[in-house]
C-alpha cells in the first residue's frame, strides 16, 4: 500500500480485526453493486470511501426528480443522467483511487454472468424479483457471496447467501421464484428515505466483511428493519435440500443440462 492509501484508510487498519492485510484484500477486491438507487447509493459510497479497488456499478436507469428524495449517489444537475454516470462521478470525487466501471444497462444473460464470475462479492440492490432471481442464480453459478437487501415503505431487509459454503442458504430457498409472492414497488408504495440508507450500508457492512474475511457475516439470517418502531429481529434460514436453485433438485437440472451438451 502507498503511504496515501495508508492515510486514508488508517482508520480501517487500526481495527485489529482488519488491519493491513484485512484493508489489503479490499483494496485487491471487486464488487458488483446492481442498482444504482436508493440501496446501491450508500452502498457504493461506503465501498468506494472504503478503498474496494473496483466497483462495478450496474443500473439501466437514468436520474429521476423523484430519486433524489433517497438516491443519495446523484444530485440535481444529474437529472435526466445515466445514474451509472451519474454515480461514477461522485464516487470518483469521494476516492478517485476507485475504479468504477459503469454499466448502463439491466444485467442479465451473458453480461451478467460475466460480472458475476469477474466480482469478489455482489451486492443486490435491484427492485424487482426476476433480477434478484436471476443474480442469485448467476452467484449460485459461479459460488460467489451474493448481499441482498430490500426496503419499501417503513420495512427493510437484509441477508448474505455465501454460496461458497455448501451449508448456505441462497435467496431462492428463502424466496421460491416459483412461488407467488406480492412485489411491492416504491412508485407505487412509497419508501421512507432513510430507510434505504440503514439497508444499502447494512449490505455494505456485510459486503466489507467478506471481502476483509472479519467478523461473522449475515449467513443463514434474514435482518428485518421496522423503521416506524426502529425495531431489528432476525430470522434464522435454512438451506432448502430441495431447492431448484442450489439444491439437489438444481443439481439435478445441471446436471441433465450438461448432459445434453
Amino acid at each position: 500500500m502507498t503511504d496515501d492509501q495508508l492515510l486514508r484508510y488508517s482508520r480501517h487498519i487500526l481495527l485489529p480485526e482488519v488491519g493491513v492485510e484485512g484493508q489489503e484484500r479490499i483494496v485487491r477486491s471487486r464488487a458488483l453493486v446492481i442498482g444504482a438507487g436508493g440501496l446501491g447509493s450508500p452502498a457504493a459510497l461506503y465501498l468506494a470511501t472504503a478503498g474496494v479497488g473496483t466497483l462495478a456499478l450496474a443500473d439501466g436507469d437514468t436520474v429521476d426528480l423523484t430519486n433524489l428524495q433517497r438516491q443519495i449517489l446523484h444530485t440535481t444537475p444529474a437529472i435526466g443522467r445515466p445514474k451509472v454516470e451519474s454515480g461514477r462521478d461522485t464516487l470518483a470525487l469521494v476516492n478517485p483511487e476507485v475504479k468504477v466501471v459503469a454499466i448502463a444497462e439491466r444485467l442479465s444473460g451473458e453480461r451478467l454472468d460475466a460480472e458475476v464470475g469477474a466480482a469478489d462479492v455482489v451486492l443486490d440492490c435491484s427492485d424487482n424479483f426476476a433480477t434478484r432471481h436471476a443474480v442469485n442464480r448467476a452467484c449460485v453459478a459461479h459460488r460467489k457471496p451474493l448481499v441482498s437487501g430490500a426496503g419499501v415503505r417503513f420495512d427493510g431487509q437484509v441477508s448474505v447467501f455465501d454460496l461458497r459454503r455448501d451449508d448456505a442458504p441462497c435467496y431462492n430457498c428463502l424466496f421460491p421464484e416459483d412461488a407467488e409472492t406480492e412485489e411491492l414497488r416504491c412508485a407505487v408504495m412509497g419508501v421512507f428515505a432513510p430507510l434505504v440508507g440503514i439497508i444499502g450500508a447494512t449490505q455494505a457492512a456485510e459486503a466489507l466483511k467478506v471481502l476483509a474475511g472479519v467478523g461473522e457475516p449475515l449467513v443463514g439470517r434474514l435482518l428485518l428493519l421496522d423503521a416506524l418502531a426502529m425495531q431489528w429481529r432476525a430470522i434464522r434460514i435454512r438451506k432448502d435440500p430441495g431447492c431448484a436453485v442450489c439444491g439437489v433438485r438444481g443439481q439435478r437440472t445441471e446436471d441433465r443440462g450438461q448432459t445434453k451438451a
